[in-house]
């Protein structure tokens, strides 16, 4: 009889590990081993959670909001997201078409399994959020890639979108403010695509996680807005993690037209049941208590801005790099193609060498760039990109 038990699935094979977790995470290591180290990779913001959340979660759980939840959410929470929908967008959504979940990266996931099939196609716009191929290729659906670099802004063209569609083609992701780039799309050039996913009647998967770290006075644009027919067959994707400094209440959510949002409802009954009761109700406190809400909101707005333009000076005075200015949540993705090493190459010896831990751009899909991520210290980003000085300086651009 064999000891050698059989192989693991398809699935467990062939998911890549998310690199921005395993940076981060060694960066932890040396950090916790006593190393001066100067972390860029990790996606969340350094402020604590609002008092005020906090304390409607501690509140709850008082209460004995300790047992199961319906699956899309508590009711005051549903009708609390679809309030805001309608009075920040003027997008009439009904409760019923809000679906709560286990973090905004999991709402992503069910809405790709709600509308792929195996042998589907998704149009996955590039530099991407590490996980919407692997969620693509958990489905069963191929992830067709297409690459906007830093001279068109990051941003695809309807042109570039319209190219990459065949009659596989099942859904379009698109993702402003974006991770990892910050690039903000304009509403005009969201309508643009909008329009040609329309014309192919596809689904738009519109991940807006960041909609309300944007700077330099502009404002972000829901996808579903854009049109009634684009109301009819786009998921938005949104949730408290980076707005309100809630990572690890793993509280997401899903707006969308009622036949999806049941769908994704149905396959997360069967995955998760609900996301986190007591959680939500300090999730309910981030909307309803507005005013504490913005105060907070408007600190952490302050210190990115001031260190989004700090980041982005310094590193356009390093000889051989190149960084375009972000519009949006908390990232800067500078170009390092011209040191001729690969990006992975550049990060493994910069963490050896100088203690600073970044993301190299490969693994967004944009080979020769980095993620530098300002949701850190002021003192961390001055050091850090001191010591990314230092390091180039032993390079020949």
């Amino acid at each position: 009889m064999s000891t050698i038990p059989p192989p693991l699935s398809t699935w467990a094979r062939n998911v890549a590990p998310s690199p921005t977790l395993a940076i981060d995470a060694k960066a932890k290591a040396l950090l916790a081993a006593g190393e001066d180290v100067c972390g860029f990779a990790a996606g969340e913001p350094d402020f604590d959670t609002p008092e005020h959340i906090k304390d409607a979660c501690i509140a709850a759980l008082r209460a004995g909001k300790t047992k199961y939840a319906p699956t899309p959410g508590i009711p005051e929470l549903r009708k609390a997201v679809a309030a805001r929908y309608a009075a920040e967008y003027g997008l009439a959504v009904a409760p019923e078409q809000v679906v709560v979940s286990p973090g905004g990266k999991f709402n992503c996931y069910l809405g790709v399994l709600a509308t792929c099939s195996p042998g589907d196609e998704v149009i996955v716009p590039a530099p991407y959020w590490v996980s919407y191929p692997e969620m693509v290729k958990l489905a069963g659906a191929t992830p067709k890639i297409v690459f906007a670099d830093d001279r068109t802004g990051f941003r695809l063209t309807p042109e570039m979108v319209e190219a990459a569609i065949t009659p596989k083609t099942r859904l379009v992701i698109l993702n402003s403010p974006s991770n990892p780039t910050g690039a903000v799309y304009s509403r005009a050039e969201l309508a643009a695509i909008v329009a040609v996913a329309v014309k192919h009647n596809l689904y738009i998967l519109s991940d807006e996680m960041y909609e309300h770290l944007i700077y330099d006075g502009l404002t972000p644009t829901c996808v579903a807005t854009l049109s009634e027919e684009a109301r009819a067959r786009t998921i938005t994707v949104a949730g408290f993690s980076k707005t309100y400094a809630m990572t690890g209440w793993r509280i997401g959510t899903t707006v969308a037209p009622l036949p999806l949002a049941k769908a994704i409802a149905e396959l997360q009954s069967q995955m998760t049941s609900n996301s986190t009761t007591f959680g939500q109700y300090g999730a309910l406190a981030a909307l309803n208590e507005k005013e504490k809400t913005a105060a907070a909101l408007e600190t952490m707005l302050v210190a990115f801005d001031r260190r989004r333009k700090f980041l982005h000076a310094e590193l356009n005075k390093i000889p051989g790099v190149s960084c375009l200015l972000a519009e949006g949540a908390f990232y800067l993705f500078p170009n390092i193609s011209s040191f001729g090493l690969k990006d992975t190459d550049f990060c493994a010896r910069l963490l050896e060498a100088e203690k600073v831990a970044a993301v190299p751009g490969s693994a967004f899909g944009a080979e020769g760039y980095l993620r530098l991520s300002y949701a850190t210290s002021d003192e961390i980003i001055a050091k850090g990109v001191a010591r990314l000085a230092k390091f180039c300086a032993t390079l020949k651009p």
